[in-house]
C-alpha cells in the first residue's frame, strides 16, 4: 500500500508495501504516472510495469489516473494492483471459464471493480457488456452466478458508456420475467426491478416495451412482501413508470391507489411522486398573465362568452364593445373589470386561476353558467363574485396540495385522492368552487365577509383531506357534509377540548379576565349605537325606496332617528326629529317575531328574517322596526340595545370576539416578560408620507 504525506519539497512521499515490505517513496504530481509505476516496479523487482496501477485502497476503489491524480488526499492509502486493461482482460477470460466456481467469482469481483469508470471502459472496449447480456439471454447459471451479472451489468450501464437503446427484446423479456417471477431468489428480483426502472426512466420506446412485459399486479405484490429491499425497487419502478408514462397512464395509478398495504417507505415514495407530479404545475402558478398573449385572452374572453349569452360583438363600435366587455367582468366577479387580466398579475396562482376557471367553464358549464347568472343577477349585496374567488381558492389549492414546495427527505404525507385522478387540482377546484358558493350562501356572507368565507372554505378542504378520502365522489360527499354549522361545531368542541387540556391556573385566569372583556365588548357596543348606522325602508312591494338613520345619544339615554338623503354620512342628532327614551324601550325581538314580519307573513325570506329586529316601547306596545344591511350590523345592534336594557349579550359576534379577545390576552399574560421594558404610552403616531401615490384607487374598479 502506499501512505502519501507532503513533504517541504512539495511532493509526496508514498509508503509502499508488497506483500510483508515496505519501502519510502517520492512522487512528484508532475511526474507522469507510468514513470511513477515503473519505478516502484523496479523498486520490488515487479517485470511488466505496463500490467499494474495504482489504486485507492479505502472507501471506493478508484484508479488513479492523470485526469484524477490531483484528487489524491494527505493521508490517502493507495495500493498497487492489477491495471484496469489487465484486470478487464482476465475477467473477461474467468466469466466464460468451464469451471462455474471460477465463473462465479469472476462475475463477483467484476460486479465490485465496475463501478470505477476507467475499469469499465476497458470491459467495455471488449465487448464484454455483450458476453453479460448473452449470460441473462441464455439463463442457464445458478441463481448466484445470476444475481452476479446483473450486478456487474447494472453497474456498466450507470456510466453511460452504452446506451440503453442498444438493448434487445429477448434481453428486456427475460429481465421483465424475472421480476414477474413469483419464485426466485429475491437478489435476482431486486437488480432486475432496478434495471427495468433505468429502461423506463432512459426512452419513452423502451418504457412501452416494459410496459407491455411486466406484470403490474405482480409488481403490487413486491409492494406487501416484508421484504424492504424488494419492496422499495417495485416502488422505484411504478414511480418511474408513472412519471414516463404521462397523465393518461391511469393503469399504473390505479395500481398505486389499489395497494392496501402502505409502509413508511412506500408512504415516501408516494409523498415524493405525488409532489414531483403536482409541481409540474409550478411554472402556471408564477407565470403572470400577458396581456399581448392572444392565447391567454382568448381564454379570458372565453370565459365571459361561456357564461353570457352576446350578440355579435363585431357591429360594434370599439367603445360600445370595451362597455359591454367591462360590465360583463364586473359580473363574473373581477376586481377590474376594465382590465380583468390585472387580477391574474399576482403570483401565485398567476396563470393557473385562469386554467381553473377555464377548466369548470368547459368540463361543467351548466355548473359554471348556474354560479354566474345566480350571482350576477342579485341585488342585494349578498353576491359571491366567481372571478375573486376563484382566484383565492386556486392560491389556497396549491398551498394545501404544497405545489412548488420541494419535495422533503422524510416527507409521507400523500393524498390517496391523488392517484385515482389525472387532473387533480383542476378537479378539486370544479368540487370547491360549488362548495364556497354554497358556504357564502350559508355564512348570507357579502363582500365584506369575503376573507371569513374563505378561511371557513380552507377549513373545509384542509379537514376534508385529512380524512384521506380515495376517490373524488367520496371528497366531494365529505365536503359537503361540512357545512357552515358543521364548521362551527368543530370549533366549539375543539375549544371546550383545549380548554379542559389546560392547567388549572389557566383555567382560573381565563374566568378571571372574562367580565373585563365581556365590558370592553359591551362599551365597543354602545360606541357602535353612538356613531349610529343608516337602513332601508322596504315598502309592502319590498322595493328599497327610503333611507333612515338611528343614533343613540352620547349619554345612552335616547336613541334619536330620522328621514336621510342617500348622500348623508353621519347626521347630527339635532337633524333626527324623532327620538325614543332608552327608559320606555320594553324588550329587543328578532326575526319572525317582530311586528314587521308579522305584517308580511309568509312573504319574507329567510335571508331577511335573520337581519330583521324591533324595538318595542311605551305602554301602548308601539314598535321601532329595524332591517340590518348585514349579520354584521345585526349582530352590533342587538347586542348594543341588550346591553341599554342591561341583558346579556347573545349574538355569535360576541362569543367569536370573545375567544378572540381571551386567546390573545392569556397569551399576552403567560409570555416571559422579564427585563422586557413595557411602556406606560403608546408610542407615538409616525408623521403621514409626502404623498400617498402608493394608494389603490378602488374607484377605478367600479367603472
Amino acid at each position: 500500500s502506499y501512505h502519501h504525506l507532503i513533504d517541504p519539497c512539495s511532493h509526496f512521499v508514498l509508503a509502499c508495501a508488497h506483500l510483508t515490505h515496505f519501502i519510502i517513496f517520492s512522487l512528484f504530481q508532475k511526474k507522469p504516472l507510468t514513470a511513477v509505476i515503473k519505478e516502484v516496479c523496479d523498486k520490488w523487482n515487479l517485470p511488466g510495469p505496463d500490467n499494474y496501477a495504482l489504486q485507492y485502497a479505502d472507501g471506493v476503489q478508484t484508479y488513479i489516473t492523470e485526469s484524477n491524480r490531483l484528487d489524491i488526499k494527505n493521508g490517502s492509502i493507495l495500493r498497487l494492483t492489477k491495471a484496469p486493461g489487465r484486470c478487464a482482460e482476465d475477467l473477461y477470460k474467468g466469466i466464460q471459464s468451464s469451471d462455474s466456481g471460477v465463473r462465479c467469482d469472476s462475475l463477483k469481483l467484476l460486479a465490485d471493480v465496475s463501478t470505477d469508470i476507467t475499469f469499465a471502459q476497458e470491459f467495455i472496449s471488449r465487448d464484454g457488456h455483450s458476453l453479460l447480456v448473452k449470460i441473462v439471454e441464455d439463463a442457464h447459471e445458478a441463481p448466484l452466478i445470476m444475481t452476479h451479472t446483473l450486478t456487474a451489468f447494472m453497474e456498466l450501464m450507470d456510466h453511460g458508456i452504452v446506451s440503453w437503446e442498444n438493448l434487445s427484446s429477448v434481453f428486456i423479456k427475460k429481465i421483465a420475467s424475472f421480476g414477474n417471477a413469483k419464485v426466485l431468489d429475491t437478489s435476482i428480483q431486486q437488480v432486475s426491478l432496478a434495471i427495468l426502472e433505468s429502461m423506463v426512466l432512459s426512452s419513452s420506446s423502451l418504457f412501452n416495451e416494459v410496459k407491455h412485459e411486466i406484470t403490474l399486479e405482480r409488481l403490487v405484490s413486491h409492494l406487501q412482501v416484508t421484504n424492504q429491499q424488494l419492496q422499495t425497487k417495485a416502488m422505484a419502478l411504478l414511480m418511474a413508470m408513472l412519471l414516463a408514462g404521462g397523465e393518461a397512464d391511469r393503469q399504473v395509478r390505479n395500481i398505486i391507489h389499489s395497494s392496501s398495504s402502505v409502509g413508511d417507505e412506500m408512504a415516501h415514495y408516494l409523498y415524493v411522486l405525488q409532489t414531483v407530479r403536482l409541481n409540474h404545475l409550478e411554472a402556471r402558478m408564477r407565470t403572470p398573465l400577458d396581456s399581448y398573449n392572444q392565447e391567454q385572452r382568448d381564454m379570458l374572453h372565453g370565459l365571459r362568452q361561456a357564461a353570457f349569452e352576446t350578440e355579435s360583438e363585431s357591429g360594434l363600435s370599439n367603445e360600445r364593445r370595451r362597455s359591454l366587455c367591462a360590465k360583463e367582468f364586473k359580473k363574473l366577479g373581477f376586481s377590474n373589470n376594465s382590465n380583468p387580466g390585472l387580477d391574474l398579475s399576482r403570483c401565485p396562482p398567476g396563470l393557473l386561476a385562469l386554467d381553473t376557471m377555464a377548466y369548470f367553464a368547459s368540463r361543467y358549464p351548466d355548473a359554471y353558467s348556474r354560479f354566474v347568472l345566480e350571482n350576477s343577477s342579485r341585488e342585494d349585496k349578498h353576491e359571491c363574485p366567481f372571478a375573486r374567488s376563484s382566484i383565492q381558492l386556486t392560491l389556497i389549492l396549491c398551498e394545501i396540495l404544497r405545489i412548488g414546495e420541494p419535495p422533503s427527505e422524510t416527507g409521507s404525507d400523500y393524498h390517496p385522492i391523488f392517484f385515482a385522478q389525472d387532473r387533480l387540482l383542476e378537479e378539486l377546484f370544479c368540487i370547491c368552487i360549488q362548495l364556497l358558493n354554497k358556504t357564502w350562501k350559508e355564512m348570507r356572507a357579502t363582500q365584506e365577509d369575503f376573507d371569513k368565507v374563505m378561511q371557513v372554505v380552507r377549513e373545509q378542504i384542509t379537514r376534508t383531506l385529512s380524512s384521506k378520502p380515495t376517490s373524488l365522489e367520496l371528497f366531494k360527499n365529505k365536503v359537503n357534509v361540512l357545512n357552515y354549522s358543521e364548521i362551527l361545531k368543530l370549533r366549539q368542541t375543539e375549544r371546550l377540548h383545549q380548554e379542559e387540556t389546560l392547567a388549572p391556573p389557566v383555567l382560573e385566569l381565563k374566568e378571571r379576565l372574562k367580565p373585563e372583556l365581556l365590558e370592553l365588548i359591551r362599551q365597543q357596543r354602545l360606541n357602535r349605537l353612538c356613531h349610529g348606522t343608516l337602513f332601508r325602508k322596504i315598502s309592502s312591494r319590498r322595493r328599497q325606496d327610503k333611507l333612515w338613520y338611528c343614533r343613540l345619544s352620547p349619554n345612552h339615554k335616547v336613541l334619536h332617528y330620522g328621514d336621510v338623503e342617500e348622500e348623508t354620512e353621519m347626521p347630527s342628532i339635532e337633524a333626527l326629529q324623532e327620538k325614543i327614551p332608552v327608559a320606555d324601550i320594553k324588550s329587543v325581538v328578532t326575526g319572525k317575531d317582530c311586528p314587521h314580519m308579522k305584517e308580511n307573513k309568509g312573504k319574507q325570506t329567510k335571508e331577511v328574517l335573520d337581519l330583521a329586529f324591533s324595538i318595542t316601547y311605551d305602554v301602548e306596545e308601539y314598535s321601532l322596526n329595524f332591517i340590518a344591511s348585514s349579520r354584521t350590523d345585526f349582530c352590533l345592534w342587538t347586542d348594543g340595545l341588550n346591553v341599554l336594557l342591561g341583558k346579556e349579550m347573545s349574538s355569535e359576534s360576541m362569543r367569536s370576539e370573545l375567544e378572540i379577545l381571551l386567546s390573545m390576552e392569556i397569551k399576552l399574560r403567560l409570555l416571559d416578560l422579564e427585563n422586557v421594558p413595557i411602556p406606560d404610552t403608546a408610542p407615538p403616531i409616525p408623521k403621514p408620507p409626502s404623498n400617498f401615490n402608493f394608494c389603490y384607487d378602488f374607484s377605478q374598479a367600479e367603472q
